[in-house]
């Protein structure tokens, strides 16, 4: 099964970035553009046909996919017929909207797949009152233990729905364990339903160092009573997933920008024991927690759903990480354009009326060389960890 798992994942991610290709393909031709060949994969080709000016065609290695766009920059030597179609002949709106193509479709591929499962699968989360794991608490000053906690010794048990908690009724979590701690040690009473009748128990509850206020770190000594939060699956209409999809999204793009900006650091301890589950992963990684997801110890609609999120979640990555303005990334062609874009317009202001002066790349190809380097010793980083160090949700 998690050979399957890996399979489906490494096929799903490989029609994604063809249809990433397609993208800019589809947008090239509409513009006028030359795109002289459309392969699936790389190396040796398997098979080809001409059609029309555009050659087709399947290589080798599975690893992808490429199109050849006439003229991608001045240094590139062309046809002189094809010279009036080449890519930088265009105009701006052309060439950004062919280069943004390919992120576009990975996050049109991202939003479909979210909203395709909160419509018809739903998805987990986290319960505001149905109980999770019960734990225990460890000794004043420790920070292992053992035995029942509290929770345990009450005969609380996963699955049951918090009703009440010393007379108040609850409504979520953050106010459940809110009353929990003002409480302080000592017996408690806590009303629960438990297969469609209700319970009255009696937990005698423990003491834990904490911020009183907000329940994170801190040396207030308050009450716990070992227990954890469930999750329930959540179902959405036609609708109501609308704006849960984009939620979804939003989080996917803050959660890449907390990466590079707040993680680059992990980067040392990503072959340790604390890996981060959230921080940098590669596609062999990736397609280990497809084959991970799909051995799970949940229902099928469950683990269906998480894997349709995951390779919603790659396409995104890979969408935001394609337009971050680094040579030769499709962001770094943008950023190439509205930096020409720019300039023309400060020449205009100064008198200037002649045509766009293109940017020299030859200027561009040790940036874009030394980017290359980085980028290709960062990802043999992150595939070394995730073969002798993979993050693993199976444990």
């Amino acid at each position: 099964m998690a050979a399957l798992g890996i399979a489906a994942f490494v096929l799903a991610l490989f029609v994604s970035v063809v249809l990433h290709e397609a993208g800019h393909f589809v947008t090239a031709r509409y513009f006028g553009m030359k795109a002289s060949r459309f392969f699936v994969g790389f190396g040796p080709t398997l098979w080809s046909k001409q059609r029309g000016e555009t050659e087709y065609g399947v290589k080798a290695i599975p690893a992808g996919g490429f199109v050849k766009i006439e003229g991608m920059t001045s240094l590139e030597e062309i046809d002189p017929a094809d010279e009036p179609r080449a890519f930088y002949k265009a105009p701006a709106r052309a060439r950004l909207v062919v280069m943004s193509a390919g992120s576009f479709v990975h996050f049109v591929i991202a939003i479909v797949l979210i909203y395709g499962v909160l419509v018809t699968l739903g998805t987990k989360q986290t319960s505001e009152t149905l109980i999770g794991e019960t734990t225990c608490l460890p000794a004043a000053g420790q920070t292992e233990c053992t035995g029942a906690g509290p929770a345990a010794a009450a005969g609380l048990l996963k699955g049951d729905r918090v009703v009440s908690f010393e007379g108040t009724s609850i409504t979520t979590w953050e106010d459940f364990t809110r009353l929990v701690r003002e409480h302080g040690p000592g017996p408690a009473e806590l009303v629960v339903s438990r297969d469609g009748r209700q319970l009255t128990l009696r937990p005698d509850l423990g003491e834990v160092l904490r911020d009183r206020r907000t329940g994170g770190e801190g040396k207030d000594p308050v009450g716990a009573l070992g227990v954890r939060p469930g999750q329930e699956s959540v179902h959405y209409g036609v609708l109501g997933a609308v704006p849960e999809t984009f939620k979804v999204i939003g989080s996917g793009f803050t959660g890449m920008y907390d990466t590079f900006t707040e993680r680059l650091d992990d980067i040392s301890r990503i072959f340790g024991d604390n890996r981060d589950e959230s921080g940098f992963i590669s596609v062999v990684g990736a397609a280990r927690l497809g084959g991970d997801v799909v051995t799970a110890d949940e229902d099928w609609s469950d683990r269906i759903g998480v894997f349709l999120f995951l390779v919603a979640a790659i396409n995104l990555a890979i969408g935001i990480f394609n337009l971050l303005p680094l040579l030769p990334l499709d962001g770094g062609h943008i950023a190439v354009l509205g930096f020409e874009q720019a300039r023309h317009g400060l020449r205009r202001l100064r008198g200037y009326r002649g045509p766009v002066q293109p940017v020299d790349f030859a200027k561009l190809l040790p940036a874009t060389y030394a980017t290359v380097v980085v980028l290709v010793g960062f990802s043999l980083i992150i595939l070394s960890a995730d073969i002798v160090n993979p993050i693993r949700i199976n444990q």
